[in-house]
């Protein structure tokens, strides 16, 4: 009799802890959701959900309140007993302004994660803010997973996966930001993009040519900025006021956004300043980079001076300001109206890595500036959904650009100095839809661009004023266009497997004429007129609770612009650039393969492996005009060189990521790249120059409470110099020298930390220390040294 009552008494306690086992779903999919924290209000007991979203709720008393927490979802507090009471399930709704959920860049529309073959990266407005970046290139460097290179404090040129520069895409609120003179050499029109007024940045990694065209060919960035929203209740007001200051480059930075809603009325403004002085370089490093000498001019000469404080980069610093207005009106469940006008402009500001430039052991330039790089983006969206027979949602966005940006050079002991500007106005206009089906969804769409570049050039007598007119940098009212039809298809095949392909041809045209462009060609007009293909099939699947495969094919192009066609620009010292009329599209081919591991509820690792090849590659190259190998450029013999479609190149890579949750508190994360590449010109082999060498970080992030608290690292492996491209063994001045006097780029590391104290509902306060051991580096193809130690103090309000 005593058994009975012991095997009956086991049997209760193994049905009560088997009814207090829950599973957490997410409301809309119905999906499990992996490690969502569950505590009692003072924390002191505490479970997570696992991989299957299910958690033991045993430890808690039954009369506790439980609250539920996830980064992706809203926050939810329930009583245990109503759990129990309510068959042990718990509905999570997504966070509307966290888009984790969902992806914007794998088309133009909505689509799950869990469903796209190709690697998107997130950051979101909480990571701007912990991560303090001082612009938008700085923001991409902290995910670990795109590198980025500096000519000059006001810069900032992403590369990702070999590519860089016009084989990258930029886009804003969907709008395409590359123009028809954005060039192969490092670009810094990112920084135009204000990290403070962004809400969520994804980073396509690999081809996006069926969706966004030309330029796509290593990675898409989309940033999509503060949007108007619509408050509950009666507080109609909301918004942000946020400082900053860092002591590297003497950083001031202020920001405010404020947003207003009525029924179906919603606005938001942004503005933000930011100053910064010269940069401070670390003190343990190379001594090749400290800034020993510059030049000032003083009673008509230009003079050599030395830099009292050799870590200083003298002649580095500017300041920039932007501005955001949003206009959005519901006027019916259908419609969804929205105007976005944005505005940056910068101060001058100086190329630093010419000022460092030395001929026979004097310095080359006295001055090589930027003028004020300005734009500004109108953008008029309509979103309208429905249920019709040709769609269930449809998108027309219709913007305006202009670009303004400007050079200006004087040599050292000469009187005349050189400047050009040049303006582009880019015009756009989109047309998307979706219509969905029982298990799959159809996008198509078409997409129409056109430029318009003026450039003027101007020769000025600094010690007459005397000003000529000059040869312009581009064939002066040069138009660039692009005509683009796509179509793309989602089906889920089953729950687990979901396949993706698409397909979008592309038609451009463009004109430049050199009847007046002051030099002596072999040919009056450049037209271009031709046509690319691109498509894209991949497999989304997942294996079981363990594994997630992902499998993607695509293809890329990138279509010749007006820097390609007709520039004339000074390449490098000795060297000036050409125009070519007689180019054509190159094409990229893309294979990449992704895993998600994930062997406990706490632990997952992700890798993917990628090959792309270039074909007809658009590259600089020497060349001869009118029979001629060298001419006079500026005054100085110059050796002639021209874009051609003479080289093949070939990427390959991995890319890996560790997630560790130690506890409901203590998180670790870790990301590592690795590319190689190769420049295949007529059988000679060569470094791809854009292929940066080992880089990631690693974080250890602990999290309770109102407190932040974030330990880091960031990386960058070595460069020897037969690791160097060809054309970059050639510029001495951006790297190490090695025991034998030839260039390198060395290996380097930081160790950061980062802290946040959550004071109440409004306000939060952060503070940083970067570069702990004060390193000196470059990162690899920079011409500035990066930040020394670096304190960073900023506070924000919320309301």
């Amino acid at each position: 009799m005593r058994q009975l009552y012991l095997i009956f008494f086991l049997a209760l306690s193994i049905q009560a802890l088997t009814a207090q086992e829950i599973v957490v779903l997410d409301k809309n999919s119905n999906e499990p959701i992996v490690n969502v924290a569950i505590f009692n209000p003072d924390k002191s007991r505490a479970t997570a959900t696992n991989i299957d979203g299910k958690a033991d709720i045993s430890r808690f008393r039954a009369e506790e309140e439980l609250i539920f927490k996830h980064m992706s979802h809203k926050e939810l507090q329930i009583s245990k007993r109503d759990i129990l009471a309510g068959n042990n399930k718990i509905f999570l709704e997504a966070e509307e302004n966290l888009l984790e959920q969902v992806v914007l860049s794998a088309g133009r529309f909505e689509m799950q994660p869990g469903e796209i073959p190709q690697k998107i990266i997130g950051l979101t407005r909480d990571e701007v803010q912990l991560n303090a970046p001082q612009t938008s290139a700085d923001l991409l460097e902290s995910s670990g997973q795109v590198f980025v290179q500096k000519s000059q404090l006001g810069g900032g040129s992403p590369m990702i996966r070999g590519f860089a520069t016009n084989r990258l895409l930029i886009t804003v609120d969907g709008v395409r930001m590359n123009t028809a003179i954005f060039r192969s050499g490092n670009l810094q029109n990112i920084i135009s993009v204000d990290p403070l007024a962004v809400e969520k940045t994804e980073v396509i990694l690999g081809p996006g040519s069926v969706v966004y065209g030309s330029d796509a060919v290593g990675g898409v960035m989309n940033f999509h900025t503060l949007k108007p929203s619509f408050k509950k209740g009666n507080n109609n007001f909301s918004g942000t006021a946020y400082s900053r200051y860092a002591t590297a480059n003497n950083e001031k930075t202020i920001h405010g956004d404020v947003n207003y809603s009525t029924e179906k009325w919603a606005f938001v403004t942004g503005i933000t300043y930011s100053d910064f002085d010269d940069l401070r370089m670390g003190a343990n490093g190379p001594d090749d980079y400290l800034r020993e000498e510059y030049i000032v001019r003083e009673n008509g000469n230009d003079v050599t001076k030395k830099n009292e404080d050799s870590r200083l980069q003298k002649f580095t610093g500017y300041n920039q300001v932007n501005l955001l207005q949003k206009i959005r009106h519901i006027p019916h469940d259908d419609w969804d109206l929205s105007l976005g006008l944005i505005y940056s402009e910068t101060s001058d500001f100086p190329r630093y890595d010419r000022l460092t430039q030395k001929r026979e052991g004097q310095f080359r330039s006295v001055e090589w500036y930027y003028g004020p790089q300005k734009w500004f983006m109108g953008n008029f969206k309509i979103n309208k959904t429905g249920h019709g027979s040709l769609y269930d949602k449809a998108q027309l966005t219709a913007a305006y650009q202009f670009f303004e940006e400007s050079r200006n050079n004087r040599g050292f002991g000469e009187t005349r100095l050189y400047s050009g500007t040049e303006n582009v106005d880019a015009y756009s206009l989109n047309l998307d839809f979706e219509k969905d089906f029982k298990e799959s969804q159809f996008f198509y769409g078409g997409e129409y661009v056109f430029n318009l570049v003026n450039s003027t050039a101007s020769v000025q007598d600094i010690l007459s004023e005397e000003v000529q007119s000059d040869a312009t940098r581009y064939p002066d009212a040069s138009t660039w266009q692009s005509l683009a039809a796509y179509a793309s298809y989602q089906w889920k095949i089953t729950t687990d497997l979901s396949f993706q392909s698409g397909v979008r041809y592309n038609h451009i045209f463009s004109k430049a004429d050199f009847i007046n462009s002051g030099y002596d060609f072999p040919f009056e007009k450049a037209n271009l007129n031709t046509g690319a293909l691109t498509g894209n099939a991949g497999i989304n699947w997942k294996q079981n609770r363990f594994f997630r495969w992902k499998f993607n094919l695509s293809t890329a192009f990138r279509a010749p612009n007006i820097d390609d066609i007709g520039k004339v620009f000074d390449s490098e010292p000795g060297a000036v650039v050409v125009p070519n009329p007689d180019l054509k599209p190159e094409y990229a081919y893309n294979a990449e393969l992704g895993l998600d591991w994930t062997p406990s509820q706490n632990l997952r690792f992700s890798a993917t492996g990628y090959y792309s090849l270039l074909e007809d590659a658009l590259v600089r190259r020497d060349f001869s005009l009118n029979g001629e190998t060298e001419i006079e450029y500026q005054g100085e013999p110059s050796r002639v060189q021209a874009i051609q479609n003479t080289a093949k190149a070939r990427v390959y890579g991995l890319e890996a990521g560790a997630e560790y949750n130690i506890s409901v508190a203590l998180r670790f994360s870790s990301h590592f790249n690795f590319t190689k590449g190769e420049e295949n010109d007529n059988g000679k082999k060569s470094p791809l120059r854009h292929a940066a060498p080992v880089f990631g970080n690693a974080h250890l992030t602990w999290h309770k409470n109102r407190i932040k608290l974030d330990l880091f690292t960031e990386y960058n492996g070595k460069f020897e110099y037969e690791d160097l491209a060809v054309s970059e063994r050639g510029k001495p001045h951006l790297y190490a020298l090695d025991k034998n006097g030839n260039p390198y780029s060395p290996s380097w590391y930081t160790l950061n930390f980062t802290g946040q104290y959550e004071f109440n509902k409004n306000w939060l306060a952060t503070i940083a220390l970067e570069n702990i051991s004060n390193q000196r580096y470059r990162t690899y193809s920079s011409g500035i040294a990066a930040a020394g130690r670096n304190l960073i103090l900023a506070v924000r309000y919320g309301f």
